[in-house]
């Protein structure tokens, strides 16, 4: 049993209409299965005309999108996104081509509170399985890479609830440690994903392949990415575990971008804890005010848990950056930057400040930890002591970086 058959369950008997996965992907509410059904072959013959009636075809009116419920919006953004990813990779803006399905996705964000066209839920989570399954090339590796990110979903919703509990805890307090180690389970759910992906997923198909379907779409004058992979939200522990007041202004600047992508109970989680003092900052403080050679076992706890759990992300950033090496390679790649809008130059300054601050919790607590070298002499300070302040001071910390 994987631990999305654990999670999965759970989900679906909660109230948030998006959280229904199921019921979002059975829905047909535009009768786009056949249609849909030969988009691959569209795309391969790169049949412009075709895929512009498909689209023009499929737009509802607008009392029939008034009726629409949030189960059924969802899947009509789904099943309009992905002729509006194949029109642009075609060299067509879809808007332009149908002008009709303006309005029309602009009443399916106001009902669905999410933007304007499909994301990567849409793409994956929300996409039905199996023969009804929408897909731009058909290929069975652009199957694989939807699979790798539905394997996430679960924990990501999981890890949400973790951290919000985290937020709101002490790292004296055993639930902390107890906390971030539940984290650390659901955080592993992306290591598992991105080697799935590159065992599966060759950097030839991605980037030539698949890659161009992601272009952003215009929309209103305002440009939309398509479902990149980087709107998977592991933001949202990187946030309650260090970004909130250790991060960069590369980092904010993206996330600000990425945030609106996500689901709205997502978006308020990121809302109320940006700047808030991140879980590094708590525990740092609380071990920089210890004076005995070792630290309380419910503190010590912590800090072997919270040295887990960046662990686990940093592991996932470096696979993850050496699959984007690979893909972005001078060799294959169409595109200086990643479907999510960012740099691999990012990538890399967020590994770093991921090791950054995995290396000052592991560090403190070695220091904290370490004997005295002569009966009543001074206990060694941590070497992070001379670098944090008390966990009120939090956002004093922004953009301070940490070294081995």
């Amino acid at each position: 049993m994987t631990l999305y058959d654990l999670v999965a369950p759970a989900i679906e008997a909660r109230t948030e209409p998006r959280y229904r996965i199921a019921g979002i992907r059975a829905a047909d509410p535009l009768g786009a299965d056949a249609i849909l059904a030969a988009v691959p072959a569209m795309n391969r013959d790169a049949d412009v005309p075709a895929l512009t009636v498909a689209l023009r075809t499929l737009v509802p009116d607008p009392d029939r999108t008034a009726s629409l419920g949030v189960v059924d919006a969802l899947a009509a953004v789904r099943d309009l996104g992905l002729l509006l990813g194949s029109l642009k990779r075609h060299g067509v803006e879809p808007l332009a081509a149908v002008p009709d399905a303006l309005p029309v996705l602009q009443e399916l964000a106001l009902r669905t509170d999410m933007v304007p066209r499909d994301t990567v839920h849409h793409y994956t989570t929300w996409n039905p399985l199996g023969d009804r399954q929408r897909m731009y090339t058909g290929d069975k590796m652009e199957g694989y890479l939807q699979n790798a990110v539905r394997m996430v979903f679960p924990a990501l919703v999981a890890a949400l609830d973790t951290c919000a509990e985290l937020a709101g805890l002490e790292p004296y307090d055993p639930c902390f440690a107890a906390a971030l180690d539940r984290t650390a389970q659901h955080v592993q759910a992306m290591v598992d994903s991105i080697d799935f992906t590159v065992a599966q997923v060759t950097p030839d198909f991605f980037a030539r392949g698949l890659r161009p379907y992601f272009e952003e779409v215009d929309i209103d004058g305002h440009d939309y990415l398509g479902p990149a992979a980087a709107q998977v939200p592991l933001w949202l522990v990187d946030l309650t575990l260090w970004q909130s007041d250790r991060s960069s202004p590369e980092y904010d600047a993206f996330l600000d971008e990425s945030v609106r992508y996500s689901l709205p109970s997502w978006r308020a989680f990121h809302t109320a804890h940006r700047g808030s003092t991140s879980a590094v900052s708590k525990l740092s403080a609380a071990i920089s005010w210890e004076s005995t050679p070792r630290l309380p076992p419910g503190l010590a706890a912590s800090a072997v848990s919270l040295a887990r759990v960046l662990r686990i992300l940093k592991t996932f950033r470096a696979r993850h950056i050496g699959m984007a090496r690979k893909a972005y390679s001078d060799d294959l790649r169409l595109y200086d930057e990643g479907s999510g809008g960012a740099p691999i130059a990012l990538l890399r300054t967020v590994l770093d400040l991921t090791r950054d601050n995995e290396t000052l919790v592991r560090q403190a607590n070695v220091g904290a930890h370490a004997p005295r070298t002569t009966p009543g002499a001074a206990v060694p300070v941590p070497t992070v002591s001379a670098s944090v302040s008390a966990s009120a001071a939090g956002p004093a910390l922004r953009e301070k970086r940490f070294t081995a």
